[in-house]
């Protein structure tokens, strides 16, 4: 399989992505066992496909510790330059407290270690209680990591709009933010999508399939109890669409995007990672992958063969205007981590 051009993104001058990117939460152990073995198999595939670009963190299990064992395995069976094709976006996410430098990069070598690489191509920064401040220092001490070689860029995970701006005010140069960002979750397009244009700041979305409620499966079906849902993704979106509007809503949407998916001959999650990625800032969406247990590999490739007109748009929006402001009843991106 062969991704067509338009599925790459320039993001920096040093790294070329894919714009759908593999997301490694579920290897957390919150979405059921993994096996290793047929982990580093399935991550080989998607590499193979074109799906070039992961998304991870230091928390999430073994996520970084496969990373480390796919890239000594495709260093040893591949051509000597593959592993520069490999884009690996980690994440940092501190306890609140004083940060000194030693803290800070005594956390960075060992995610270098885990994943086999003398520089993180992202370290994306995540904390959780903004009246701590402590923040900027944990962030400037990053920066003379970067300007060490241990990082070649500094990006953040969940921060609203007005502490990005307090974060670029203190000098700190940003490449990106990843937020919830889904047709359900609209909340970047109030303050966030405008903000990063204007500052040159891209934004990485998740959550755009609501751990899979966005899909064929959950379409004319009755609400499912809590413990029908399986994973954890499926517990934290289903309560988001309880706050946004409800199961028949819900529904209603899925049949737009039933007809707008049988129109482009694609499926209901095409249409809803499309509709984030021609969003404003957006670079990519983070697609949640169950290495090992199942792929949608060539489902979600066609992601890049089709693109929503006007028509479509407009009979989404006649839709998503019934819907509760999730701005205004939860906040700016993040807050739900904060209250």
């Amino acid at each position: 399989m062969n991704l067509p051009e338009s599925s790459r993104l320039q993001l920096t001058p040093d790294l070329n992505i894919c714009r759908i990117l593999n997301g490694m939460w579920q290897v957390s152990g919150a979405h059921g066992n993994i096996n290793p073995q047929r982990a580093i198999q399935s991550m080989f595939s998607y590499f193979d496909a074109g799906f070039t670009t992961w998304d991870l963190a230091d928390h999430y299990g073994p996520a970084e510790d496969f990373i480390g064992e796919f890239r000594r395995q495709l260093a040893t069976t591949r051509e000597p330059d593959v592993l520069s094709q490999v884009q690996a976006f980690t994440k940092w996410v501190p306890r609140p407290g004083k940060m000194t430098k030693k803290l800070v990069e005594e956390n960075i070598d060992i995610s270098r270690r885990r994943m086999g690489v003398e520089c993180l191509d992202m370290l994306q920064f995540h904390w959780w209680i903004y009246k701590d401040k402590n923040y900027l220092d944990a962030l400037k001490y990053m920066a003379e990591l970067q300007a060490e070689g241990k990082i070649k860029h500094l990006a953040l995970t969940n921060f609203d709009t007005e502490h990005l701006q307090e974060i670029l005010d203190n000098g700190i140069k940003i490449v990106s933010n990843q937020v919830q960002f889904s047709l359900v979750d609209r909340r970047p397009l109030v303050k966030m999508s405008q903000f990063c244009t204007e500052n040159g700041i891209k934004l990485f979305a998740y959550g755009t399939l609501g751990g899979g409620l966005l899909s064929e499966r959950y379409y004319q079906q009755p609400e499912p109890g809590f413990g029908q849902l399986n994973t954890a993704s499926l517990r934290k979106y289903k309560n988001m669409v309880a706050a946004w509007g409800g199961w028949d809503l819900l529904q209603e949407l899925l049949g737009v995007l039933k007809q707008i998916a049988q129109k482009h001959q694609v499926s209901i999650a095409n249409v809803a990672v499309r509709y984030i990625l021609d969003q404003p800032a957006v670079a990519g969406v983070i697609v949640g992958t169950r290495l090992g247990v199942s792929e949608h590999i060539e489902e979600t490739a066609r992601v890049f063969g089709f693109q929503l007109d006007r028509e479509d748009e407009e009979r989404l929006n006649g839709v998503l205007a019934k819907s509760g402001d999730l701005y205004r009843t939860i906040g700016d991106c993040g807050d739900e981590y904060r209250r």
